[in-house]
Parts: structure tokens; C-alpha cells; sequence
């Protein structure tokens, strides 16, 4: 796939992002691996790490933070925590990786909440504020945070969520269109983000249920947003950030990966996992991978049983090669 530069250009602070498109972070999925990966096929998209926990961070717990080595420009590093000395001294340590520092405003899951660090944080907004105020006065690079719609349907308040992080410093915010209470479920309501379209003059990325070009066009289209985040689509199909900032730029609607080049992600995805890892644990962690890459495919229940209980790495190459024979000969 021929890779070309993207033709819109969105300043955060004062880096310029040539691409309306982003990597939204997801914990244990944007490692080093896949960000390289999908540096590989756009040269230009906002890419996110995984969170990166405050505490663990100052604790010397820098397992998080060994993937970050080659540095992946523009690449925001995202940070997660309720104390706002330590997310200052975080952001501090990690300045020098990153082109933005990324505050984890929007995590719901319960083990992160009841630490009032991720969404909770949308419920105490004057410690919010004053974490990315420590942050802003900490680094000399943009500062950015990703929240909900807010804590429940009855508890919508991002409006004045983001114009309380934009007072606070921050120079963009990204929104996924849901709120806590609903974690993952029903249908992410773009319509409700364009509210906040004249509302503050700061960039803001839309997020939640961008899974193709079609989709991301439709959702800048209802949001009024400046860009889109793009989260779990992208799990098993490196190709999708690219093909959606063609569309986005050129129109030009290129096709998905057929089952073959996934696959060939797949084995290229893995073995870097591998080379970075070590075998058994670049497996072990790439199990969570094969339902994105072998999805909708005949037999696909067996295939990923079979894969994801599979630790010899000859055999998975095996039942891979038998997915593709299987799917030539239906």
C-alpha cells in the first residue's frame, strides 16, 4: 500500500498534526508494537499510548514506559492518576517521549474509578482542573485530556468540563460519546458533542464508534468535531487510519484488507510482539489480538479457540496457514 503524506493540518499548542485522524489510547493494546505498526502505513496521525499510571510511574514501576524508546513522532503519551504533584512530576519524566501529554480524564472501568482516577475525575472537576494546571506548568509541550460525556445520563456535563480544562491550560480534548454509566454500550451519540462547537476554542477529537472511513466521515459531519480518535477498530487492521485519512482527504475509499493481508498483519503484528517481548510472553499477549484480525471468517469460533490456548509459535503459524486454505477452498 503506497503511504502519502495527509493534506489537513491541526495544530495542538504549537505541534502541528497533519491528519484529522488519531490513535485513541486503550490500555494493553497501543504498545510500542502496534503504534509502529500503524506508523508504518500513516505518517502522519496523532498516535496515543496505552495509560501510563502516575503512581507506578514515580514508584520506579517503568515496565509501562520500555516500549518508548523509538520515538514515534507526533506521539502523545497518556497519563493516569488523581494527585496533581505526581501527575506534574509523570509528565515531567516523560516530556522528553512525547510531543503532548495526554490526562486520562475518561477511563470507567471500576478499578480505576474507585481510585477517582479515569472518569471519576469528571465528578471532582476542581481537581481536574488543578491536575492539568500542575501538568501545564510542569512541561513545555501541549497538554491534552480525554473525558465522557459524563458520569450518567442525569450527569452530563462536559460542556463545562471542557471549557474548565481549556481555562486550566489544556490545548485540545478529545470526547468519547458516551457516558460512564455506559461503559462500551449502546450507540456512541455524536450528535450531543456538537454542542460543544462554539463552546470552547480549542480543538476537540470525537471518539466512540469510528470504525471505518464511512463512520468518521459521518461522525466530523454530526460532531462538528476537529478530528476523530479511533480506538479497537484499528486492533485488526493497521491499515484503517491510513485508509480513513484518504478518504477523509482525497475522498478516495480504498478497500479493507483482504483476509490474506490480514493475515499478513496478523504474523508481522505477532512477530514483532516477539522480537520485543520474547516468545512465550509475545504470545501470551497477543491472544487478545487474533478475534480483531480473524473476525467474520468461516470457522472463526474454532480458529481463535485453537490460537489462543496455542503457545508454540510453529503451530500458530500452522493453523494460520489453514484459515487461508480453508477460506481459498469454500
Amino acid at each position: 500500500m503506497q503511504i502519502k503524506d495527509s493534506l489537513q493540518t491541526l495544530k495542538i499548542g504549537d505541534v502541528e498534526i497533519k491528519s484529522k485522524v488519531s490513535l485513541a489510547p486503550l490500555a494493553g493494546i497501543t504498545d510500542f508494537v502496534l503504534r509502529k505498526l500503524i506508523r508504518d502505513y500513516s505518517c502522519d496521525c496523532l498516535l496515543t499510548t496505552e495509560m501510563i499510571s502516575s503512581e507506578a510511574l514515580m514508584q520506579k514501576n517503568d515496565t509501562m514506559i520500555t516500549y518508548s524508546d523509538d520515538f514515534q513522532s507526533p506521539v502523545a503519551f497518556q497519563i493516569e492518576g488523581h494527585k496533581p504533584d505526581l501527575m506534574a512530576k509523570s509528565a515531567r519524566i516523560l516530556e522528553t517521549k512525547a510531543n503532548i501529554i495526554d490526562i486520562n480524564m475518561g477511563c470507567p472501568i471500576n478499578k480505576i474509578v474507585k481510585g477517582n482516577d479515569g472518569c471519576a475525575l469528571m465528578k471532582n472537576s476542581n481537581l481536574a482542573y488543578d491536575i492539568v494546571t500542575a501538568v501545564k506548568e510542569a512541561v513545555n509541550i501541549p497538554v491534552t485530556c480525554k473525558f465522557r460525556l459524563g458520569w450518567s445520563q442525569d450527569s452530563k456535563n462536559f460542556i463545562e468540563f471542557a471549557q474548565l480544562m481549556q481555562k486550566a491550560g489544556a490545548d485540545a480534548i478529545t470526547v468519547h460519546a458516551r457516558t460512564r454509566a455506559q461503559m462500551y454500550s449502546g450507540t456512541a451519540d455524536w450528535a450531543e458533542l456538537s454542542k460543544l462547537k462554539g463552546e470552547i476554542d480549542i480543538p476537540y477529537f470525537a471518539n466512540g464508534d469510528v470504525i471505518s472511513p464511512e463512520t468518521a466521515k459521518k461522525c466530523l459531519e454530526i460532531s462538528k468535531a476537529d478530528g476523530v480518535a479511533i480506538g479497537r477498530a484499528a486492533m485488526g487492521d493497521l491499515s484503517l487510519i491510513y485508509r480513513t485519512e484518504k478518504y477523509l482527504n482525497e475522498g478516495i475509499l480504498l478497500p479493507e484488507p483482504c483476509l490474506e493481508e490480514k493475515v499478513s498483519m496478523l504474523k508481522k503484528h505477532l512477530d514483532l510482539q516477539i522480537a520485543f517481548r520474547g516468545e512465550e510472553h509475545g504470545i501470551k499477549f497477543f491472544r487478545k489480538f487474533y478475534p480483531a484480525y480473524i473476525k467474520n471468517i468461516r470457522g472463526g469460533a474454532e480458529y481463535r479457540h485453537k490460537l489462543v490456548t496455542e503457545l508454540n509459535y510453529e503451530k500458530i503459524i500452522s493453523i494460520l496457514k489453514e484459515i487461508l486454505q480453508n477460506a481459498r477452498t469454500f
